[in-house]
């Protein structure tokens, strides 16, 4: 089962995300919420993995 671990308004911002997550070990999936402008990005990972990585967010962000 998968995690939201992560919510972001912006593309670049789940993207810098994601990629830190990736580089640490992390399988992450990015979910597009909503049409263009108005659109949210909620990053994924396995629920076993989502205090590790909500950590390595916490830590980095």
């Amino acid at each position: 089962m998968w995690t939201v671990i992560y919510v972001a308004h912006q593309e670049e911002d789940a993207q810098r995300v994601q990629d830190k997550l990736n580089s640490e070990g992390f399988l992450v999936k990015v979910k597009k919420i909503g049409k263009m402008d108005d659109a949210i990005f909620e990053l994924l990972v396995p629920e076993c993995e989502a205090d590790e990585a909500h950590g390595v967010i916490n830590n980095e962000y």
